[in-house]
């Protein structure tokens, strides 16, 4: 587990790896923060990787006809998605909202679903998405027209914007730590990199999951992408359920709106197209042949670099990993993607999979395993 908090502020005179050693003015720039469960006493002593966290199983609370497990998402430039759980099959897919407490001035009608895994039945997931929003505010809503009221607060419209990283998160002691860490700041969206509940194939666990997030992913916009531990692949037996169906049923992103053909890969943007968000799937088909690869030289090739001084990427398995760990999970994706990534100049890719922080310079390997050729002050510390 990891978490990153990202601001991007006013205009700085910075390096890009896009131009070796010369200095570029960019309208933006990234200042980290970072959490990785605990500091070492020295830069010399080993790292001893603490004992893990207790799982925290977060029961529901509310009546059947009760929202639970309630988070937002971004939908296009000035609206966002309202999504929650009801265990009664007749909740009302609705959002009731406005800019004071109780006085809901609008009001908006979603879809509602339900999905099967083995002997699982999901309860009632509802999608809402509500808007036009007017950026940097805070609205007050009410989802199902009965329960609790929720707050929340959209993105600005311009730079400055701040941007959070969390990835691998579980539901744990750990977990706990991380977004209490995070939800210190005032941060605008968090943007986590796959591995959500840890459900593998435990469909009750997505439940406890979304309960146990829902304080934090109700108030700002969670931003995702699957991981390994979303994958959730039934047996290859008619009637078995498909890959990706909770996460996918459970976490709607836009794929639709950036002009994805599905739900595993997809992109946004925040501060008014100021920063364009990649959100890259991991365990979908990369090749040059396969769907996601053709949707992302079309994505890529759709961005102003005059309009959008950022562009960023996330997927799960790295590229770049020095751990045992995983070593070499994501060098086919790689080696099918990284130039598309390099030729659009893309300034960061973050990524989950590895429980540990590592953070590299400027590196692009080309066909030859272990060699960089595109900037002279970082060759020597690329990683194959």
């Amino acid at each position: 587990m990891f978490a990153q908090r990202c601001r991007v502020d006013p205009p700085r005179l910075i390096y890009t790896p896009h131009d070796a050693m010369r200095p570029k003015k960019v309208p933006a720039r990234f200042v980290f923060v970072l959490l990785v469960g605990v500091l070492l006493a020295s830069v010399a002593a080993e790292y001893v990787r603490p004992p893990p966290g207790r799982v925290i199983l977060t029961e529901s609370s509310q009546p059947p006809s009760h929202p639970q497990q309630v988070h937002v998402s971004l939908v296009g430039a000035n609206h966002m998605r309202v999504s929650w759980v009801t265990d009664a099959k007749h909740g009302h897919s609705v959002v009731d909202y406005g800019r004071a407490s109780g006085n809901y001035t609008s009001s908006a009608t979603g879809e509602h679903t339900s999905y099967r895994y083995f002997l699982y039945s999901s309860g009632k997931i509802h999608h809402v998405t509500i808007g036009p929003l007017d950026p940097g505010t805070v609205y007050y809503y009410r989802c199902g027209m009965v329960g609790d009221e929720f707050t929340l607060k959209t993105p600005p419209a311009a730079l400055p914007v701040e941007l959070a990283l969390a990835g691998d998160l579980g539901q744990t002691e750990w977990t706990a730590s991380t977004l209490a860490h995070v939800s210190k700041t005032d941060y605008d969206v968090l943007l986590v990199p796959g591995d959500l509940a840890y459900a593998d194939t435990q469909q009750p666990l997505w439940d406890t999951f979304g309960r146990f997030v829902q304080t934090h992913a109700s108030r700002r916009p969670w931003m995702v992408t699957e991981g390994n531990h979303e994958v959730e692949a039934g047996m290859a037996l008619p009637g078995s359920p498909t890959p990706f169906v909770a996460y996918t049923t459970r976490w709607r992103m836009p794929h639709e709106e950036s002009g994805s053909p599905s739900a595993l890969y997809y992109s946004f943007e925040v501060a008014g197209g100021a920063v364009h968000v990649v959100m890259l799937g991991s365990y979908a088909g990369y090749n040059s042949t396969s769907e996601q690869y053709g949707w992302l030289a079309r994505d890529l090739a759709r961005v102003d670099r005059r309009a959008t001084p950022w562009l960023v990427v996330l997927l799960h398995a790295p590229w770049y990993n020095t751990n045992a760990a995983h070593a070499g999970e994501g060098e086919a994706m790689r080696k099918a993607m990284e130039r598309l990534l390099f030729d659009a100049r893309v300034d960061v890719v973050f990524s989950g999979h590895v429980h540990a922080y590592e953070r590299f310079v400027s590196c692009f390997v080309f066909d030859r395993v272990g060699k960089c050729e595109t900037d002279v002050l970082t060759r020597d510390r690329c990683v194959s």
